[in-house]
């Protein structure tokens, strides 16, 4: 049978008998706490790397032990509870540090302000205006090449035409863009 220790004071006398077969009593665990808080602290220490999570822990811990000390049958396990307590909540530190720094790498996409995308809408617009206003065989040469990001061989074959053709088409088209896309608006 384990030791037990001295029990509270307590208006009936079957109280103190009653408390330790219910579990651990909240004396056991303050003093578990004076003797073995330090020793919880390093360990969590070992699993963490920075003091006030390991004191947060470690704390956490203690709470929950509290919570749950009816189901600790055995005072002398009290200690043991503890210790699985105290890794299991670093784990979950350590998952929760580990999903933020996911989420915190990956950096913001940059906003343009309302007013770049207002250009941004213009030029766009300019560039479909300047693209309709090119021949057939130039925007379908610029689209397939530039848009498509199709090598001049691959557009060459795409549209049946000779590598030459697709060049001239190309240069002309590129050409005939400038001057729109320079015209004032």
């Amino acid at each position: 049978m384990p030791p037990q220790l001295p029990a509270q004071a307590s208006s009936r006398p079957g109280d103190a008998d009653e408390a330790m077969a219910a579990g651990t009593t909240v004396d056991h665990l303050t003093e578990t706490y004076r003797a073995h808080y330090r020793s919880l602290l390093g360990l969590a220490a070992l699993l963490l790397d920075d003091t006030a999570s390991c004191e947060d822990v470690v704390q956490e811990a203690f709470i929950r032990v509290h919570s749950a000390r009816g189901r600790v049958r055995e005072p002398e396990k009290t200690l043991a509870y503890l210790r699985q307590t105290v890794v299991n909540l670093s784990r979950s530190a350590l998952r929760r540090r580990i999903l933020g720094l996911k989420l915190l790498s990956k950096p913001m996409p940059d906003m343009a302000s309302a007013e770049e995308g207002a250009y941004e809408q213009l030029e766009r617009d300019q560039l479909i205006k300047a693209m309709r206003g090119l021949q057939r065989r130039q925007r379908e040469v610029l689209v397939l090449r530039y848009f498509a990001d199709m090598t001049e061989a691959q557009v060459a074959e795409t549209l049946g035409l000779s590598l030459g053709s697709v060049k001239a088409y190309g240069s002309r088209g590129i050409a005939a863009l400038r001057v729109a896309m320079e015209a004032p608006v």
